[in-house]
């Protein structure tokens, strides 16, 4: 194993880089953005102590689409042009189909929110990814 990597996932990510990262499609970004979300809650919530029958049902309340819209649009100021861009991208991308406890706004909110953190994890940016997340937990989350 190549020793410049500090962990499993970025020496997984070793061959993807810059030019083939840009070509991904948002879809594309959303797709492994959704893992790295769902494994820093799931993180978080063992940190945090969370009773084994609570993991799932607290970790819904930060991943559902509702809660990812609603996520993004309170983080909206801090984000970058280019990270807007991005979110924008994966908003607008033409998802196969939608869930049926999800409204199509949320979902496609949620599908940007994806995307700026699949794009910010391939390309990196963990310490970004940190920063983002801190204001995430600090924020309110519905039950």
């Amino acid at each position: 194993m190549d020793r410049e990597y500090s962990n499993a996932f970025r020496y997984m990510n070793k061959n993807l880089k810059g030019e083939d990262i840009n070509m991904l499609s948002p879809l594309q970004l959303a797709y492994i953005g959704d893992a790295v979300y769902e494994l820093c809650i799931r993180t978080y919530l063992l940190n945090k102590g969370t009773p084994v029958k609570k993991l799932h049902s607290e970790t819904i309340q930060y991943v559902k689409a509702k809660a990812q819209s609603n996520i993004l649009h309170a983080l909206k100021n801090l984000l970058t042009e280019e990270e807007k861009s991005l979110v924008r991208r994966g908003r607008n991308a033409k998802p196969k189909s939608i869930p049926k406890n999800a409204e199509l706004m949320d979902y496609k909110y949620a599908t940007g929110f994806e995307s700026l953190i699949g794009y910010l994890y391939l390309t990196g940016q963990d310490n970004r990814i940190i920063e983002l997340f801190d204001k995430i937990i600090s924020l309110p989350m519905e039950s």
